[in-house]
Parts: C-alpha cells; sequence; structure tokens
C-alpha cells in the first residue's frame, strides 16, 4: 500500500477523506499535514486552536506533520515552506498526499502543479461526490462538527458557532453549497467515525476580521480526550 499523508484542516472534509481512505484499504495513512498561522497558533483559515487538532490527531492515532506559516504569509513562502515538506515527505518514503477538495477545478489544478515534480501523488477521495448527499452521509455516520468561520459576503454570521446538522443545511440558503466548498463557512470535527472518542468543545466569543466571523473553540477539559493514548 502506499504511504499518504493527509491534508488535515481540522474540518470535516478532511476528516471525510480519512474515514474513506481507511475504508477503502488502498492506501496507508501516515500522518496529517496542517499549516498552521504562526503568529496566531491556530490553524490557517479555519482559525482552530493548535491544542484542538493535536487532539484530533490523537484521536485518529497519526502523528501531525505541523508547518508553521509567517503571518503575513506571501504565496511564494507558502509555496517554498510547502516543497520542503514534501521533499522532507519523500524522505520518509511517503508516496502521495490526500486532499479532501470536492469539485473546485481551480483548486485541484493548482495542487496537481505544486505537486508535479515532488515524487508525491495528488490524491482526492471525495472528488465530485454530490455535496448535499455527501453532508448528509457525513451526518448519519456520526460525524459532528462546529462552524469555525463564516464568510458574511456568502452566508449570515449567524451561522458562526453552529453545529453541522440536518438543521444547519435545512437553514442553509440556496446559493450556499451544503459542504461550504465555495469557502461559505469552514468546520472542526470533535467527533465521528474516524475518531477514537469525542472531543467536547465549547464555542466561545465570535470574532470578526474583514468579511469573515470566526468562532473560538475551546475543549471542555473534564471529557476531552487525553493529548497521548
Amino acid at each position: 500500500m502506499k504511504r499518504v499523508l493527509l491534508s488535515w484542516s481540522s474540518g470535516k472534509d478532511s476528516a471525510w477523506a480519512l474515514h474513506v481512505l481507511r475504508n477503502q484499504g488502498e492506501h496507508q495513512i501516515v500522518g496529517l499535514l496542517t499549516t498552521f498561522n504562526q503568529a496566531a497558533d491556530r490553524v490557517a483559515m479555519h482559525a482552530v486552536r493548535r491544542e484542538l487538532v493535536e487532539r484530533q490527531a490523537a484521536a485518529t492515532g497519526l502523528p501531525l506533520w505541523n508547518v508553521p506559516l509567517p503571518w503575513p504569509c506571501s504565496n511564494e513562502e507558502y509555496e517554498m515552506l510547502m516543497a520542503e515538506t514534501c521533499a522532507r515527505a519523500v524522505a520518509a518514503g511517503i508516496e502521495a498526499i490526500a486532499f479532501g477538495d470536492l469539485f473546485l477545478t481551480d483548486v485541484r489544478a493548482y495542487r496537481e502543479k505544486q505537486m508535479k515534480d515532488t515524487g508525491l501523488q495528488p490524491i482526492f477521495p471525495l472528488w465530485q461526490q454530490p455535496t448535499r448527499e455527501l453532508a448528509k452521509s457525513m451526518i448519519a455516520s456520526g460525524l459532528r462538527a462546529k462552524l469555525t468561520c463564516v464568510d458574511t459576503q456568502k452566508l449570515d454570521a449567524s451561522f458562526v458557532g453552529r453545529e453541522f446538522d440536518g438543521d444547519l443545511l435545512a437553514a442553509l440558503p440556496e446559493a450556499v453549497d451544503p459542504c461550504g466548498e465555495n469557502g461559505e463557512f469552514h468546520s472542526f470535527v470533535y467527533a465521528g467515525p474516524m475518531l477514537s472518542g469525542d472531543i467536547p468543545v465549547s464555542v466561545g466569543e465570535s470574532v470578526v476580521r474583514d468579511q469573515f466571523v470566526f468562532a473560538d473553540l475551546t475543549a471542555v477539559m473534564g471529557g476531552a480526550i487525553p493529548l497521548s493514548q
């Protein structure tokens, strides 16, 4: 089986990609690759605290490959850091990187361009799955997630912090993709079949930056999964 790194945003699509790849049994997932805003110590764009991602990784039983990004970070700096990470992966005997992308052809083309000549194959296990059915399958499986970021130019700010569930799907405007693939929202998975146990979280204050509103999630320590297993 090919040794594969999974691009891990902490959200539902990357979590579901892990679930799918494990069920297929054709690849050996050897780590979760996450980029962090070095200044904030949070996942880029999702704004999830590093501690929560570490708890996710522990619950998947996989090591976390941390890529710290300076802030601000130019595209050139980002590509240089990712090229270094790809070289490290190849040196570790890794053969591919999997992504949870759904249907954005420009994003896929960019990833394929960046992977070219690295020695790593890009894999897209969720590609072109109908997103409403996909969202329903995620929820039916027991996947649980909170919306951590909302683009207020595409979705009302009141959705931030909400549960990703059937009620949310029913409340989304028709123009909003049920999986938020156009950037309408991002999420954090705290339970599901890809995790060995739940990661209880509480939703704190909301923070507005430009057109985006972020919900600050923190671990509920009483029931949280320990960082080591």
